[in-house]
């Protein structure tokens, strides 16, 4: 089953274009380091964080190559669907070590084109194009901790 409305009602659909760049750089760290997915983001209409575990420090050249990727990627204008789907099919492709014990037997999954699939029960936008620029605003690494900070500008 496939919908294409990004909000649930009880959500702030004002963060949608910034919770939707929050699941792209999540991809693109994964791809890029082989980390998991943030498991500590605090995600606001204008500046979020996100932090990753990393074995070093990464360089400036390569922050400078995340927020490019970032940015291709939100630039393919892909669209933005949600599945509804059994938990055991959705274990086959997504990370669900931060659901709860109790969570439902259907999960809501999230996905960005081909880019992304992440269950999700946030506000998304409809298509990439609809984000804007994504801009990494700085970061810092201590004790195998990555925290970026970042928006989003027109």
């Amino acid at each position: 089953m496939e919908i294409n409305q990004a909000a649930p009602k009880f959500q702030d659909v004002s963060i949608a274009p910034m919770h939707t760049a929050e699941h792209i750089l999540n991809q693109t760290m994964v791809r890029m380091f082989g980390c998991p997915r943030s498991k500590n983001a605090h995600i606001e209409r204008k500046k979020s964080k996100c932090d990753y575990q990393l074995a070093e420090a990464p360089s400036a050249e390569t922050m400078e190559e995340v927020e490019r990727r970032v940015n291709e990627v939100i630039d393919q204008h892909l669209p933005v669907n949600i599945d509804f789907m059994p938990l055991e099919e959705a274990g086959k492709f997504v990370d669900l070590s931060k659901l709860p014990e109790n969570v439902s037997e259907t999960l809501r999954i999230v996905r960005i084109g081909d880019y992304d699939a992440c269950a999700c029960i946030g506000t998304h936008v409809n298509n990439t194009s609809e984000i804007g620029h994504f801009k990494l605003l700085n970061y810092d690494y201590a004790d195998g901790r990555l925290r970026l900070r970042f928006k989003l500008t027109e």
